[in-house]
């Protein structure tokens, strides 16, 4: 067979011989080494890096911040305050998504700083619903966190990072995408100072929590486990660069009226411009909420200072109660009526019905969340029975009805707040 010596195989990419490389591969007609491989990966890796952010870029419907806010009214009565930051604030950040991307070589980069925002508003008036809303609209990951459950590292609880894992599972794991996500904490009053001294124990889920979120806040390169923390020990942790992340907070910030009080009316006292005497109506002190009542509340000036945009919701009224019952894309009352659809039964209520819901509502200062527990109460008869009752085609709740069933209830026995 020694006559029959073949020419030395060569790598039909860069002709290198087969003793020049580590490893040479066959196709049908040619071959590749691993030079050539490596190369070629990094090619692809590029390729598609730079796809990713033009489809990133074609995905970017940059929205109005009317338009969000018109959306908004779709799902969300009233508070057109909050809605008004709050579509800013969405807006700008696609603005500063689309110029990061748009701009690479100009030399006069203007930075545009995000602006983080946090809403007060008591329980019920509808923050998260503001939030969950806003993600139905976005084509950007968006996730809710929740601050109660958050400790210091160390305790039982969930690290400050976790929050960020939960925008990873919204993202499909993409860490670019991640990246540009949204992010609402909840109930970001719970990590107050528990009282002013700094005492010798730890307040655990309180100012550590805060500083915890420091650096989160302002952008930072975080280590994030991409199953939630202590869970799965051994799973490698994912860089996110959270510079680009929007953070919204939301809190009910309970008894802070106290505190804006206190310093609203005693500021009016003294030799003042007589446009100080604007009588200020107790019914929404929230209005006249800055940083320093905040601050007052228990949360460290350091992590109010990165909540450039602080914003309100005011209480619900009468009016607003009774538009959230039949007005919103999903208000209850439609809710309801779909439910008995469902069984072929028309349902129906009269206007008075209404109010009556409304009112009750009012009594027990539940926010939007007490109208659901009134209908229940008032439905849940109706709903066991009509079903099984074939003969039934349509059913009109009536004044009475209404009444004597929430008269009967447990919760009129907790007589009004």
């Amino acid at each position: 067979m020694a006559h029959h010596d073949r020419k030395e195989i060569k790598c039909s990419f860069c002709g290198r011989g087969k003793s020049e490389v580590n490893v040479l591969i066959a196709g049908i007609t040619g071959h590749i080494c691993d030079n050539c491989i490596t190369q070629a990966q990094s090619i692809i890796k590029e390729e598609l890096a730079q796809k990713a952010d033009k489809q990133l870029e074609s995905s970017l419907v940059l929205q109005k911040p009317e338009e969000i806010k018109s959306y908004l009214d779709q799902y969300v009565i009233g508070q057109s305050d909050a809605k008004r930051v709050l579509s800013v604030a969405v807006y700008n950040h696609y603005k500063r998504l689309l110029q990061r991307n748009n701009n690479t070589n100009s030399e006069d980069e203007i930075e545009i700083e995000k602006s983080n925002i946090i809403m007060v508003g008591e329980t019920g008036t509808g923050k998260t619903l503001l939030a969950k809303t806003i993600a139905k609209m976005l084509n950007v990951p968006f996730c809710i966190a929740d601050a109660t459950i958050l400790t210091e590292a160390g305790y039982v609880g969930e690290d400050v990072e976790s929050i960020l894992s939960r925008l990873l599972q919204a993202a499909d794991y993409d860490v670019a995408l991640a990246e540009r996500g949204i992010v609402f904490i909840d109930e970001i009053d719970k990590i107050a100072r528990k009282s002013d001294n700094a005492s010798i124990t730890r307040d655990v889920s309180g100012e550590g929590v805060q500083q915890a979120l420091l650096k989160l806040l302002e952008g930072a390169e975080v280590n994030v486990p991409p199953q939630g923390g202590r869970k799965h020990p051994e799973q490698k942790l994912i860089q996110i660069n959270t510079k680009n992340i929007l953070f919204v907070c939301g809190g009910a910030f309970d008894g802070i009226q106290k505190i804006i009080e206190r310093r609203v009316k005693t500021s009016s006292i003294g030799y003042s411009s007589s446009k100080e005497n604007v009588v200020i109506g107790d019914e929404n002190l929230l209005q006249y909420v800055t940083p320093t009542d905040l601050r007052g509340f228990g949360l460290i000036p350091e992590l109010l200072g990165r909540f450039p945009v602080l914003s309100y919701l005011n209480p619900l009224d009468k009016q607003t109660l009774r538009r959230i019952l039949t007005e919103p894309k999903n208000a209850l009352i439609k809710q309801y009526i779909r439910l008995f659809e469902m069984d072929q039964v028309k349902l129906s209520f009269d206007k008075e019905v209404l109010d009556y819901i409304t009112e009750k509502a009012l009594d027990y200062k539940l926010g939007a969340r007490g109208l659901r527990s009134i209908c229940e109460v008032i439905m849940t008869d109706l709903m066991f029975d009509l079903p099984s009752r074939s003969d039934v085609k349509s059913h009109n709740v009536t004044l009475d009805y209404a009444r004597e069933k929430f008269e009967k209830s447990k919760i009129s026995q907790l007589k009004a707040a």
